[in-house]
């Protein structure tokens, strides 16, 4: 049951009235709904400082523009356009020393910034050790160090991963004793060539199965030791998908984790994976992870503490889903909202067994995709489908990590910051996952993969209906052919055999014909 807010109490809203904030990482896929969030919900706002990366011969005020005419940002567009003013870019990268910010900007950031989000990171999970060691430790460092010099700092919220600590089942939201020094893999990755940290990779982030779970454990650690007085939370998402409600139901701009694997499944031609069925999935939307990012920096500004507080978001302890349902939704909703083109009826199954799942790619995505790249070279086509199954490969085994093991993140600050919000603001700034009905919820997420990755208009669906239902009966009719071929050959050495057969056939069509 929730409590009622203190007396004396501060809205949300009105916390964030007439305060600067500072993002890094706005231009990821968290960061877009965090700013579009804070527009259209804390109006008071005075700007929004938005740390970007010059690029491509782009300046930051073009790559502003172009993230502004994102499909996240129509409804600002439409409802209050002003808003969008107070977004001020900030030339920078955080993987140059004092996020490569010039000194007049830094002046800026010092006198002016209330609140800081840091979200910038490399969150593949195969980057290199030295890159994820510079942008995801080094880039923390250097933000913390900049944070220490503003006048008026209230709240820096750190986005880390419940993942990172993966080497445990039990997941307390604590800073757990990292790995390894800090300041050790840093000295280390800034002397060594690239070879040997290459080389040396597999042994340093043993017990953890990739350089960013590694280096976000290792971050945590830094952040505990150079943070000081500074008023610090950090946030812990899970598996972060497509929206929940907002700005849109459904809203993803990227192919990572599940997202383009379950693209690859409408498509037809991703049928096997490794995953333990019965294992809870712990997936969370992306605007329940950003709700509570904000409500973070609220409670750490409101109530300051000498601690950092930790806050996993997760759904696993308050409203789990297993890979099982998981997958079954994925593909009941693949078939109801087809996509347009696609080479095979959507359908395949999760594996427990590493040497079946094997042998099912070889045989449903291997084979396939040779004689479809075949066929396309015959035509004059440009053959693609074995390079799509090699990234498709490689994208599943990074998430097998995921799919075969379970953990229980604790989300008791989690639950306790909800209770100190008023009615009024656990609505606005919405991160209950009781909240989330899993077939809903996914069927959003099917719709938006459709819209928002592939591009495809709602008008499209009828004939992509239609072409999936031929694609249907195609399959079952290759399902058949392939038990009566069966059938045959096992039969074909027996005179008495083929007779039952063929008495079996003869009576199947006579009761055909009486139903008729």
């Amino acid at each position: 049951m929730a409590t009622m807010p203190e007396v004396g109490y501060t809205s949300v809203k009105d916390f964030y009235r007439d305060r600067s904030i500072f993002i890094t990482g706005g231009t990821g896929f968290m960061g877009k709904v965090l700013v579009e969030k804070l527009l259209r919900s804390c109006p008071g706002i005075k700007n929004i400082y938005l740390l970007m990366r010059p690029k491509r011969g782009q300046d930051v005020q073009k790559r502003l523009q172009e993230l502004l005419n994102a499909p996240l940002f129509d409804k600002l567009r439409q409802d209050c356009p002003h808003e969008l003013l107070k977004i001020v870019p900030v030339a920078g990268d955080v993987t140059e020393p004092e996020l490569g910010i010039s000194e007049s900007d830094q002046e800026l950031l010092i006198r002016c910034v209330s609140v800081v989000f840091h979200s910038a990171a490399t969150v593949k999970f195969d980057e290199a050790l030295k890159l994820s060691v510079t942008i995801n430790m080094l880039g923390t460092k250097r933000l913390v160090q900049l944070c220490h010099r503003m006048h008026n700092l209230e709240a820096l919220i750190h986005v880390s991963t419940a993942y990172c600590n993966c080497d445990r089942k039990d997941v307390e939201e604590a800073i757990y004793p990292a790995p390894h020094d800090p300041e050790q893999i840093i000295s280390c990755t800034n002397w060594m060539d690239d070879q040997l940290v290459e080389e040396l990779t597999p042994k340093l982030i043993a017990g953890r199965p990739n350089t960013y779970t590694f280096t976000k454990a290792l971050a945590e650690s830094m952040l505990l030791r150079e943070s000081g007085s500074l008023p610090v939370a950090i946030v812990r998402p899970s598996i972060v998908l497509s929206s929940f409600r907002e700005p849109v139901a459904g809203w993803v701009d990227n192919w990572n984790g599940p997202t383009g694997i379950i693209a690859a499944a409408g498509k037809g031609f991703f049928r096997t994976m490794l995953c333990h069925e019965d294992k809870v999935a712990d997936l969370v939307p992306v605007d329940i992870v950003i709700n509570l990012m904000i409500a973070a920096a609220w409670r750490t500004a409101i109530h300051r503490t000498d601690s950092i507080v930790v806050y996993n978001c997760s759904t696993g302890q308050q409203n789990p889903i297993t890979w099982k349902h998981f997958v079954e939704l994925a593909f009941k909703y693949s078939r109801l909202h087809p996509t347009s083109g696609a080479v095979w009826y959507p359908g395949g199954r999760c594996r427990n067994s590493r040497h079946m799942n094997r042998i099912c790619v070889a045989i449903q995505h291997l084979v396939p995709a040779y004689a479809l790249d075949l066929l396309s070279n015959l035509r004059g086509g440009k053959p693609m489908m074995v390079r799509v199954q090699a990234k498709l490969d490689k994208a599943a085994k990074c998430l097998e990590y995921f799919s075969t093991q379970q953990w229980n993140f604790k989300d008791e600050n989690v639950k306790q910051l909800s209770q100190q919000l008023s009615p009024e603001d656990r609505q606005t700034f919405l991160f209950d996952v009781k909240q989330i009905d899993w077939p809903s919820y996914l069927e959003n997420y099917i719709l938006g993969i459709r819209h928002f990755i592939l591009k495809e208009s709602p008008e499209s669906l009828p004939a992509a209906r239609s072409h999936i239902t031929r694609l249907y009966w195609l399959h079952k009719a290759l399902q058949i052919a392939s038990v009566l071929l069966a059938v045959r050959l096992l039969l074909s050495h027996s005179t008495w055999a083929r007779g039952a057969w063929f008495s079996l056939l003869s009576f199947v069509l006579r009761m055909c014909r009486m139903i008729v």
